[in-house]
């Protein structure tokens, strides 16, 4: 089987990606700052690079078939003064900067590049409810977001020159019982209280991690497949309805509905509640024409498996 290497391969879809590629057969090769900080897996070894000094494993590079590029500092870990916008676009731009410099400058094997993006390329929805989903060829927002995604994306658009198959998954919020955002929705929940946030009108298009993995993988295996897709779920949904859901399927009745005032947010985590706040509508057409099936189409079908 193909040898996948991984950027950020030891973050939340990283290491869900890893356990998925390995029971399908796959090798995996996880690039980290520090190899030696962790242990070796079957089918699962880790090698180094280095953004700062723009360095990478070669022996990691030869070996690799493929590359799923998922490195990123987290973009809603910490507040977003200067220094932490500086690291959230850095992190980004150098690492796929990196992957083009050796790609172009080393004989390699690399037969594509599946990179990660996000939705917010996109703005906030005109209207609610959005009558016209975004779609892969809408131009990006010109917020900080929007920004750091259209850098991010043209960090890594010189693989086409040099030949190499790319795909760029714009990620909707990623659902996953092992952290995330939806970590962040359960912590009220744990003490009956399902908090909404601002109107709790805005919409959010999500993805089961599930349904994630088995994007990352179909891309890698569909070697007529490239370009740019939206991965998200069919059925976006409001901030209400996921809060209120996910509460009703972790406390039954026992819970009480509470609006948090988007002025609240907005002194809690300054400019990021703009992102916090703002209604995504973002359409997952181009995914269906690749026939591809969810496991996970709607709201009701993913919280089950997420207890």
């Amino acid at each position: 089987m193909a040898t996948i290497l991984i950027t950020g391969g030891t973050g939340l879809i990283g290491k869900a990606l890893s356990a998925s590629l390995v029971k399908n057969g796959y090798d995996v090769i996880i690039l980290t700052r520090d190899p030696s900080a962790h242990k070796p897996e079957e089918k699962i070894r880790y090698a180094h690079w280095n953004l700062d000094k723009q360095q990478i494993d070669q022996a990691a590079l030869a070996a690799a078939d493929h590359i799923v590029h998922l490195a990123g500092a987290g973009v809603a870990d910490k507040r977003w003064t200067e220094s932490r916008k500086k690291e959230i676009v850095d992190s980004r731009v150098k690492s796929g900067q990196l992957l083009v410099k050796v790609l172009k400058e080393n004989k390699n094997n690399v037969q594509s590049v599946i990179s990660s993006s996000a939705i917010g390329w996109y703005g906030p929805d005109p209207l609610i409810p959005n009558p016209r989903p975004f779609i892969e060829e809408d131009k990006p927002d010109t917020g900080f977001l929007g920004e750091t995604c259209l850098k991010w994306e043209e960090s890594v658009t010189p693989l086409k020159q040099l030949g190499k198959r790319l795909v760029i998954l714009r990620t909707g919020i990623v659902l996953s019982k092992e952290g995330g955002a939806l970590k962040e929705f359960r912590k009220p929940v744990k003490f009956g209280v399902a908090a909404i946030l601002g109107s709790g009108k805005q919409m959010i298009s999500w993805i089961h991690i599930e349904d994630l993995v088995r994007l990352y993988i179909r891309f890698i295996e569909h070697a007529s497949l490239e370009g740019i897709y939206n991965a998200v779920a069919p059925k976006p949904v409001s901030n209400s309805e996921l809060v209120t859901k996910l509460a009703k399927e972790l406390k039954g009745s026992f819970y009480v509905p509470m609006h948090v005032p988007a002025f609240v947010l907005k002194m809690a985590l300054g400019e990021m509640s703009i992102e916090v706040l703002k209604s995504a509508t973002v359409s997952c057409v181009k995914v269906h024409l690749t026939d591809f099936t969810y496991q996970y189409p709607t709201i009701d079908a993913a919280l089950p498996s997420l207890k």
